[in-house]
């Protein structure tokens, strides 16, 4: 199932340079262009609040939108960058770049887990740890799927999930090589202690320290 994309609302700007940049700041706005695409950038303006509260939810740089703007087509776009006041780290300006259809794009896709209920090792008391909510993939601008989906059927207390324990949606690839992990079940707290000092130690990682 595609992903659902987000629209994100604009208007035309009158007027290009830093007079008309400031003029849209002044009237409540964020200025912005956007580029690309094959064709000549289009100066835009957000309203302020709107895009203050987009950037809060996170994920701004790597959500695919489908930018609507009066008397244009509709195009996606995903933002490159927000330029922001070096004192008060509000946004000054924003860069839109047109995508394709075929253009591939990394964005963070949600990890959806099923059968938990039925899992062997959640029966027995364990407790699903996700390591990873939301997993960074490079996908095709036009087919963007709105979730992966792990499979705890038979899984047991101990049991580890990697990304090659997933299948992902055609044409879908991890952007980072190695196996990492996506969720572990975790022993009954009853029976945690001395018995994992002898078996075999979950893998675990910190989220942030493995990209660089």
């Amino acid at each position: 199932m595609a992903r659902e994309i987000p629209d994100f609302h604009a208007t035309v700007r009158t007027g290009t340079g830093k007079g008309a940049a400031r003029q849209s700041r002044r009237e409540g706005n964020v200025p912005g262009i956007v580029y690309g695409g094959g064709i000549d950038p289009l100066p835009i303006e957000v309203p302020f609040n709107v895009l203050l509260k987009r950037l809060k939810e996170g994920r701004f740089l790597s959500t695919l939108f489908n930018l609507k703007v009066d008397g244009h087509d509709d195009v996606r776009v995903i933002c490159r960058s927000v330029q922001r006041d070096v004192v008060k780290d509000l946004p000054t300006h924003v860069d839109f770049i047109r995508l394709h259809r075929t253009t591939r794009i990394n964005l963070f896709i949600h990890v959806e887990f099923e059968n938990e209920e039925t899992a062997p090792g959640i029966k027995k008391g364990g407790v699903l740890v996700v390591v990873r909510p939301e997993v960074e993939l490079n996908v095709v601008a036009g087919d963007i799927p709105e979730k992966i989906v792990v499979d705890l059927a038979g899984r047991d207390v101990g049991d580890v999930i990697h990304i090659s324990d997933v299948e992902l949606p055609a044409g879908a690839k991890p952007t980072i090589e190695r196996d990492f992990v996506i969720a572990n079940i975790s022993a009954p707290s009853g029976l945690r202690g001395s018995d994992e000092e002898t078996d075999e130690e979950i893998e675990t990682e910190v989220i942030g320290e493995e990209e660089d």
